[in-house]
């Protein structure tokens, strides 16, 4: 099965993919920025485990308004839009733990409901 990104989830995919090379190329500077970053992220789970974490609970697919609204709700976290769509289509091409369901409509494989 083939399934082909639109303009924007490719212009996300490679929004995200740059995101983390900037990330990349800052932590090769080192020194106090490096220091600060790490201990801000000490015991916070990545959007994609928040993602995955709220799909579990959810057992059934959810569109990517209601994953962002029971973020925000469940783990205090604002998930921007462009860039999660743009982590999960990628999650999604792997075919490892994410599948889509519909138009922006995410489950986890294997879900009642989002099964493959």
């Amino acid at each position: 099965m083939s399934e082909q990104l639109t303009r924007d989830e490719f212009v996300d995919t490679m929004e995200t993919m740059l995101e983390g090379q900037l990330r990349a190329l800052r932590s090769l500077r080192g020194g106090r920025r490096r220091e600060k970053a790490a201990a801000d992220t000490v015991g916070k789970k990545s959007n994609i485990a928040i993602v995955e974490d709220i799909l579990r609970d959810a057992k059934s697919p959810l569109h990517i308004n209601e994953i962002i609204s029971r973020a925000k709700k469940k783990h205090g976290a604002t998930l921007k839009r462009e860039s999660i769509v743009s982590a999960l289509t990628k999650k999604v091409l792997d075919r490892r733990t994410f599948c889509r369901t519909g138009r922006n409509e995410f489950a986890l494989i294997g879900s009642e409901e989002g099964g493959r």
